[in-house]
């Protein structure tokens, strides 16, 4: 399927962002390798659905200090993305719209949520709104944007996934994401 956003999209579409934070970028506590390269392709989409009246969202990883996906607390990861710091941001250079809503996850510490959709009222919001179509890209492709696009199929909207606008942790969990998203019923643009 190949979407041009300059054409294509509508107001039964939602761009979703995935995490395009400091801390998952180049220089930060769990940089994805060639993660800041996404932005200006991420940038153009959501100009375009801007343009297009669709609608933009954003999500962030939003921790605790004392998260338990932290390796000080017995998790897999080093502390990242924590509430109200600089690694938390997004990356200075991506251009949100004004109307993005900022979608928060991984909110409370005894609970780790990877996918936009996990407890986030974020499904009932795009539902609310029309939307049909869930677009999406960013950080990082084989953990949270695996997880968001998942969810969004089995939540029953029609789900693209940017393939140049995602950056895996490593090629091996890029190649079986798409295997495992294309087996889902995603699509890829």
């Amino acid at each position: 399927m190949t979407i041009d956003p300059s054409r294509d999209l509508g107001s039964a579409d939602a761009l979703l962002i995935v995490d395009v934070q400091n801390d998952f970028c180049p220089g930060g506590a769990l940089p994805v390798p060639g993660g800041d390269r996404v932005i200006s392709i991420l940038n153009e989409w959501a100009d375009a659905a801007q343009r297009a009246g669709a609608r933009v969202y954003a999500s962030r990883d939003w921790h605790p200090g004392d998260h338990l996906s932290f390796q000080s607390e017995g998790g897999p990861w080093p502390p990242h993305c924590v509430q109200d710091t600089a690694g938390a941001a997004f990356h200075p250079e991506l251009r949100l719209p004004e109307s993005t809503v900022v979608v928060s996850k991984g909110t409370r510490f005894d609970q780790d949520q990877y996918s936009a959709f996990d407890e986030t009222g974020f499904a009932h919001e795009l539902s609310r709104k029309g939307v049909r179509r869930v677009i999406l890209g960013g950080l990082a492709e084989d953990v949270c944007v695996r997880a968001s696009a998942l969810d969004a199929v089995k939540l029953g909207f029609e789900t693209v996934l940017i393939r140049a606008a995602t950056r895996a942790i490593t090629d091996d969990g890029r190649e079986q994401t798409e295997r495992e998203l294309a087996e889902a019923g995603v699509a890829f643009t």
